[in-house]
């Protein structure tokens, strides 16, 4: 069973830092694209950061340069490091990695933790 669960989110002041932790159970992070999204009040989810099993990372355009994504195999682990924090990064941020079950991907995602940015 595909378990995500994340934590480290909080309320920070604008240029300030939070590091978001997703803990993985039922799969390898090391073996699994993995991936932070977020999803503000009566806005979409959006693809914020992603991370492939060969180590390559991307990142939406508003996040560039701010934002890292990373892993620790060892504690099988992902982390969002957001720095210089903006008012308009406030959301729900959530973890998600896609499982190929019966040669279909499925998404599997955390309960998701909450970040505000005050200006």
């Amino acid at each position: 069973q595909v378990q995500l669960v994340e934590s480290g989110g909080g309320l920070v002041q604008a240029g300030g830092s939070l590091r978001l932790s997703c803990a993985a159970s039922g799969i390898f992070v090391r073996t699994n694209v993995m991936g932070w999204y977020r999803q503000a009040p009566g806005k979409q989810r959006e693809l914020v950061a992603e991370l492939t099993t060969s180590g390559s990372t991307s990142y939406a355009d508003s996040v560039k340069g701010r934002f890292t994504i990373s892993r620790d195999n060892a504690k099988n682990t992902v982390y969002l490091q957001m720095n210089s924090l903006k008012p308009e990064d406030t959301a729900n941020y959530y973890c998600n990695t896609k499982v190929k079950i019966l040669a279909k991907d499925v998404s599997f995602w955390g309960q998701g933790t909450q970040v505000t940015v005050s200006s």
